[in-house]
This record gives structure tokens, C-alpha cells and sequence, in this order.
């Protein structure tokens, strides 16, 4: 298999949380504390310093739903809605089914927490369906900037700032009494983390169910058919092989999830809106700290590292 290419980056960007060996910007992300594991899948705060007048223009691609607090920085996001102004403010992010537009002018500041497939709805949260490729004010949560911005402050270090979103889904939990995320839609996210290419009758009769229900279990906890969430764990996992954010022993795994080269160009272009090639030169600043720590979540869910451990890209 031919050399992965090394990834275009942008100079201009200094992180506080260091950098990947290919010079990639990274984020401070980590798996939830134990109590909130069953609701919470990542968290993560990026603290990025940048001329005042640079702007990054970039993406996001997640396939998780976020709320994601900004506290410094002049964001656009352009959504299923049309572009949005996210400066500052704290927000609800649904999960994508391709690579959203979104740009950031001057240093910034991100820190936020995605759900687990089931999550938003155990927590009576919005219905993802409704939010695919959107973003809304926090008031879709019952809460409000005004009310969530003050309690975070511009020089806190990042672990602080996750303690406290942690405190948060805590308290939404204790006052919805919510119960935990329906077990077919857990194991369906750890068969997209393991084989994307599983068919969904396959998946049913492991489950002991039939193909109707995880459809509609699917469906109802990830937005999208069973069918475009494994289409989308495989681009996904692609591009974080592509920036140099996976495992290089599974470069080859991954790979062989196409058919052949024409099959990956034309998925991969169709939900990142650009060539395989062209993903790999152009520097990536903002879809790489989704990938990267979507694929801290993933190895650790399929045990190939621990949490906390060093990261193969590091």
C-alpha cells in the first residue's frame, strides 16, 4: 500500500494542547468520568491562539450530537439552515451527515460534550432527526447562553472546564430521572467502530431481534438509517487516517473496506465535498480535532489503547 502522504497544516495555528507528529493542531479531549459513561461520549476544549486577523476557514464532521460552548473567537457555521453566527454563545450541534462548513476569525476558544447514540434521548434532549446538519442556541436543551457563558471563564485550564460540563449532564440527568440509552443502539455504535461493513440482517439476528426494530432503534438515536451510519463511520474513519489521527497498523483494514480506489473517491467526495488528494493537502485545522478525538473514543471503545494512555498519532 502506498505511503500515506503527510497532511497539510496551517502555521498560523498554536495550540495549547500540542501538536500530532504530523504538526496537527490537537484539542484536550477525554472519555467521561464512569457515572456519565452510559449518556456521555467525549469531552473536549480547544484553546487556540491565532493572528487577529486570521481566518480559518474549515469544517466540522461529527456523528455524535455536541453542545459546544464558545467562548472566544468570531465562528460561522453554515448549517442545514443557512450560515449562523456562534460568537459566543453555547449551542447544540446535531450529528452530520457530511462535512458542515464553519469558519473561525482570531483566536478561539471550543469546549463542548457529545452525546452517545441514545443518549440525547434518554436525557429528553432534542430529537437528533430533527437537528441533523443544524445548530441551534442551548434553549433547545431548556437552558440559555446568557444563563451557561458566565459560569466558564477565559483562563480556567481545560480540565476545569470539563469538570464543569460534567456537572452539568449531571444535573440533567437527576432532574429528568433519566434512564440509560437502549443497548442495541450501544452495540450498533460498537459495530460501526468495528465493522462498518456488518449487513443489518446480520446485526438483527445477533441482537435476537428482527431487522424492522433496529430501524427503528437506529433510526430514532442516531437521525439516520442503519445503512448511512456505517456509511459514515467508514469516511470518517478514513479521513482520520488520511490527517494522521488513527493507528497505522489499521491503515490496511481500513482501506479494504472499499471496494477498490473509484469506490472510496466517490464516497469520500460525495460527504466531505473534496477528493481523498485534496483532503490530505489542504490543512484541515477544525475537522481534524473532531476526528482526532472521535478516534481517541474509538480505540479506547475497541480497547486497542486505554484512557489516558498516549495516542498512536502523538
Amino acid at each position: 500500500m502506498a505511503k500515506r502522504l503527510r497532511p497539510g497544516v496551517d502555521a498560523a495555528i498554536v495550540s495549547a494542547h500540542g501538536v500530532s507528529r504530523d504538526g496537527q493542531a490537537l484539542s484536550y479531549n477525554r472519555a467521561p468520568a464512569a457515572d456519565l459513561a452510559p449518556w456521555v461520549e467525549r469531552l473536549y476544549a480547544a484553546k487556540m491562539e491565532l493572528p487577529a486577523d486570521h481566518c480559518l476557514t474549515c469544517g466540522i464532521f461529527s456523528d455524535a450530537a455536541f453542545v459546544r460552548i464558545q467562548l472566544a473567537g468570531e465562528w460561522t457555521a453554515y448549517t442545514a439552515d443557512g450560515p449562523m453566527s456562534l460568537s459566543p454563545g453555547a449551542f447544540y450541534f446535531g450529528p452530520n451527515t457530511r462535512r458542515m462548513p464553519i469558519s473561525v476569525r482570531g483566536s478561539f476558544i471550543s469546549l463542548g460534550v457529545s452525546f452517545r447514540p441514545g443518549g440525547c434521548t434518554a436525557l429528553k434532549g432534542p430529537r437528533v432527526s430533527e437537528y441533523l446538519d443544524r445548530a441551534v442556541p442551548i434553549d433547545a436543551w431548556g437552558y440559555s447562553s446568557e444563563r451557561v457563558l458566565p459560569g466558564y471563564a477565559a483562563d480556567d485550564d481545560p480540565e476545569s472546564w470539563l469538570r464543569q460540563l460534567e456537572d452539568g449532564v449531571r444535573s440533567r440527568i437527576a432532574v429528568m430521572e433519566a434512564g440509560t440509552p437502549d443497548p442495541i443502539a450501544a452495540r450498533f455504535e460498537d459495530m460501526a467502530f468495528t465493522n462498518p461493513s456488518i449487513s443489518i440482517n446480520e446485526f438483527a439476528r445477533a441482537c435476537g431481534v428482527d431487522k424492522r426494530t433496529v430501524e427503528r432503534i437506529i433510526r430514532r438515536d442516531f437521525g439516520l438509517s442503519p445503512k448511512q451510519v456505517l456509511r459514515r463511520s467508514r469516511a470518517l474513519d478514513m479521513a482520520s487516517h488520511l490527517r494522521g489521527v488513527a493507528d497505522e497498523e489499521e491503515a490496511e483494514a481500513l482501506m479494504l473496506r472499499y471496494y477498490d480506489q473509484s469506490h472510496l473517491i466517490h464516497e469520500f467526495t460525495e460527504l466531505f465535498g473534496m477528493s481523498p488528494g485534496q483532503f490530505v493537502t489542504t490543512p484541515q485545522p477544525l475537522l481534524t480535532l473532531v476526528l482526532e478525538a472521535r478516534q481517541a473514543r474509538r480505540l479506547e471503545a475497541i480497547t486497542r489503547i486505554t484512557p489516558g494512555a498516549i495516542r498512536p498519532w502523538e
